[in-house]
């Protein structure tokens, strides 16, 4: 609490929001990797003084901040590379107004925005967007979240942010925010070479970027980065390996440009999932604590005696897949943006195709209990363990009680996710034009938006018992009963999903999502008032088919002639049999707003917004759709709405950038819990603070939200209505301090939540926690500059989720938390 008190206290002091309340396109810095201190102040100048005149992600038209409705954050490739996030969810901690569950590693994180409700996985109501077009088309595919398919490089000049506002209306599937991540186009002429080595864990990364100008009206851009290493948290393989590589072209001409870009991906990363905890105290004041021989922020239950599984695949063939593949994408992707002037208008086209394959491969436990109960509830009384595999393959464990000094076991789950094509195709035409009618002026804008997003995926599974034990060394335990009969097969309960979990089955889609969306705004502005109002109306039609298979089959998966106990609880498909896909849904979206600048520095706004977002693979995943039609088993489940009220001041001026806003939102969620669907609305209201403050050498960024959340209705639980969603604190918050000289930049980035409940019952309450990133950079001359950055300095156990309600008797609990203590240290060559 003293922490948080003097957090609050400098906050409230300082008043900034994490290099983010300027609101502009951002401008290009030369390198995401410490260049030199005069290079540095000419990027910084460039960013201060074209953030006063635009932001252009998920609005109309591009203008300045305190001419729009909306509000907005922005992060530039300076802060973004000073604070060394690992991945985009531990970035996208920096923006106010935005939660993100940084809990998975590189993606998959838990991303929403204003109080808005974390029910599953992924970014529901934030849509991602790489250089204005989406990443994908939902932003909640099981295991497939946008973030997986992106990565921050030298290549990236920015992240800008719009909540609420404008984005219901300019993007399809954004009824909370969007998220824009802008790569550079060769503005600045020049590269960096950064090679970065992990201190206190296993990285070796190498960067590059280099922007030319080929002629006086055409330059370039191409970057990238190759890494490998095992990453922050002991998983006892190489668990990161993987190169991107982008570049773009861009030719000017009177009146516009056309821009040419291509991508390639292909990055592996951990998935990190639930670690066990210990809980003890009471629900209302719980205390979470390490079991014996297992640190939950540094150790996973990933393990180098743990890195292939054997499951049956789409087509039902014995399939071997590589564990140590965690989150695989591999995208390849070209596209172009196209901008140019005819008679007054000016058009502005963007399209983009995306091959998207890899897949996702974690550890999902049931349960976490001691060794003698599991033995007893999947062997029976007298079961005995013995080791699968490892240095002691094959040795019988005598004294479960004392296993590894904590005496536990875990059953896992694999999800193995095969991403056979997630293949997305996008295009986003407008075109734009002001009205000058003496002192007022009508600005226009008509748009048509086109996307095809595939869902292509097959979801299996394999599960498997082990030990629990840190440093990525835990081996697999087999299980005999009392009468010598093998319950497990080298480690293995079944060839599918196990310990109950029967109900997730494997699952195979093959299905599409076409989205067509016309769309219109205008903004009439006289003297120092401007009203917008701005629609939507999205078509979504869904094809394709899928397949279930429910319940287990007896396969020979080792082909020795005989069945096993694991060998008769194996998932298989009915491949002479599909159940359809095939409905359509339509919805309106739309917003209203007023803006008044009172003065050059001074402005505010107020703005209503209803918007909708599109449900895709969750509604065949949890039983929405009915087997033999293919259509809804009920309609509204195809779309949710969000409405919002917010309304806002903002002040800029001698150093000094302030907003405050206040909001009110209304969310629809059809989703499911544990298999068993469930429909809700939440009511948020709060309101969020973000600013700047800079003077000479130092700088201090500051921002914080207050959401007040209930739950208003729940079809399926009605005692939740009144509850509080689960995970939602009330405050969360970030300060960012730092100094800059000629040879010298110190920062930090305190970041933080208070308490919440862990599920909709509103008993157990999980901690808050104060995260701080450190750096500190240091120029050598001109060309060379040294650099350290710690995420998580002082290795602070942070937990974003738990799958427990309430303590349980056994006093353990599995936890989602937060990276440990990182320190890397970078050396960057300009050129």
């Amino acid at each position: 609490m003293k922490r948080l008190a003097l957090l609050v206290s400098v906050s409230s002091f300082a008043v900034a929001s994490a290099a983010m309340a300027q609101t502009a396109t951002p401008a290009e810095a030369t390198s995401t990797a410490t260049p030199s201190s005069e290079a540095r102040a000419s990027d910084r100048q460039a960013s201060a003084i074209a953030s006063k005149e635009s932001f252009s992600t998920g609005v109309a038209k591009a203008r300045d901040q305190l001419d729009s409705a909306t509000s907005t954050s922005m992060l530039d490739s300076e802060t973004i590379v000073d604070l060394g996030p690992r991945g985009v969810p531990d970035l996208l901690r920096l923006i106010p107004g935005i939660r993100s569950e940084a809990s998975s590693g590189e993606g998959y994180g838990n991303v929403t925005i204003r109080g808005l409700p974390l029910s599953a996985n992924g970014a529901k109501y934030a849509q991602f967007e790489e250089d204005g077009l989406p990443v994908l088309e939902f932003g909640d595919i099981g295991w497939a979240s946008s973030d997986v398919f992106l990565r921050t490089d030298l290549n990236l000049a920015g992240v800008q942010a719009i909540r609420g506002g404008s984005a219901s209306t300019f993007a399809s599937n954004s009824p909370g925010g969007v998220i824009n991540f802008i790569s550079k186009t060769g503005v600045t002429e020049g590269g960096t070479i950064a090679a970065t080595v992990g201190l206190d864990f296993e990285r070796y990364r190498l960067d590059f970027d280099y922007g030319a100008k080929l002629s006086d009206t055409v330059r370039m851009h191409i970057g990238g980065f190759y890494r490998q290493g095992e990453g922050p948290r002991a998983v006892g393989f190489e668990g990161e390996r993987g190169v991107q590589i982008k570049l773009n072209i861009t030719k000017e001409f009177t009146g516009g440009y056309v821009r040419f870009y291509g991508k390639y991906l292909n990055d592996r990363t951990p998935a990190y999932s639930t670690v066990p905890v210990t809980i003890t105290g009471s629900n209302a004041d719980p205390k979470y604590g390490a079991v014996v021989g297992f640190d939950p922020t540094h150790d996973t239950l990933m393990s180098k005696y743990a890195t292939t599984l054997l499951t049956l695949d789409g087509t039902n063939q014995v399939a071997s897949y590589d564990l140590t593949d965690g989150q695989h994408p591999v995208v390849k992707s070209a596209g172009f943006e196209a901008q140019f002037e005819v008679a007054g208008w000016t058009i502005i086209d963007r399209a983009r195709y995306s091959g998207i394959s890899g897949g996702f491969r974690s550890a999902e436990q049931v349960v976490t209990n001691t060794a003698t109960a599991i033995a007893t509830q999947y062997g029976g009384a007298g079961a005995t363990l013995s080791y699968a595999n490892g240095p002691t393959a094959g040795q019988l464990i005598t004294n479960p009680a004392t296993l590894n000094g904590n005496g536990l076991l875990v059953p896992i789950n694999f999800a193995n996710l095969d991403f056979r094509g997630l293949d997305d195709f996008t295009n986003d035409a407008r075109a734009s034009r002001t009205f000058a009618m003496g002192k007022t002026e009508l600005t226009v804008t008509a748009g048509f938006y086109k996307s095809r997003q595939q869902i292509d995926v097959d979801y299996l599974w394999g599960s498997v018992l082990s030990e629990v034990k840190g440093g990525g060394q835990a081996a697999l335990i087999n299980l005999t009963s009392a009468n010598g009969t093998p319950v497990t097969q080298n480690g293995y309960y079944s060839f599918g999903p196990g310990f109950g979990s029967i109900g997730l089955g494997h699952l195979s889609l093959k299905t599409a999502y076409n989205i067509s969306a016309p769309y219109g705004s205008a903004n009439f502005k006289v003297g120092k008032l401007s009203l917008g109002g701005s629609l939507r109306y999205d078509f979504v039609d869904a094809k394709g088919s899928y397949r279930r298979a429910p319940g287990y089959s007896a396969v020979d998966v080792n082909g020795d002639g005989t069945l096993s106990a694991a060998e008769k609880r194996v998932s298989q498909f009915n491949l002479t049999t599909a159940s359809p896909l095939a409905y359509s849904a339509r919805y309106l979206s739309y917003s209203a707003s007023a803006n008044y600048r009172f003065a050059q520095s001074l402005s505010a706004f107020a703005r209503y917004s209803r918007g909708g977002r599109a449900n895709a693979d969750r509604l065949v995943r949890n039983g929405f759709v009915d087997l033999t039609t293919g259509d809804l088993t009920k309609s509204s489940a195809a779309v949710d709405i969000v409405k919002q009220l917010e309304g806002g001041v903002k002040y800029r001026n001698n150093g000094l950038t302030l907003q405050i806003t206040g909001f009110s939102a209304k969310a629809d969620d059809t989703n499911a819990l544990r298999g068993v669907p469930f429909t809700r609305t939440y009511d948020a209201k709060g309101f969020e603070f973000e600013g700047e403050f800079q003077r000479g050498w130092f700088r201090i960024n500051t921002g914080a939200t207050y959401t007040n959340a209930k739950i208003s209705a729940d079809n399926l639980t009605p005692s939740n209505v009144g509850n509080k969603p689960g995970r939602q604190p009330d405050w969360i918050f970030q300060a960012i301090p730092q100094i800059t000289t000629k040879t010298f930049s110190v920062g930090a980035a305190f970041i933080g939540t208070i308490s919440s409940f862990t599920d909709t019952i509103n008993r157990l309450r999980q901690p808050g926690y104060i995260t701080t990133d450190a750096f500190m950079r240091y120029t050598l001359n001109d060309r060379m500059t040294v650099s350290v950055n710690a995420n998580n300095l002082f290795d602070v156990l942070a937990i974003a989720a738990l799958n427990e309600g309430t303590i349980p008797a056994s006093g353990l609990g599995l936890a989602r938390v937060l990276n440990p203590r990182a320190t890397s240290a970078t050396i960057s060559f300009r050129f």
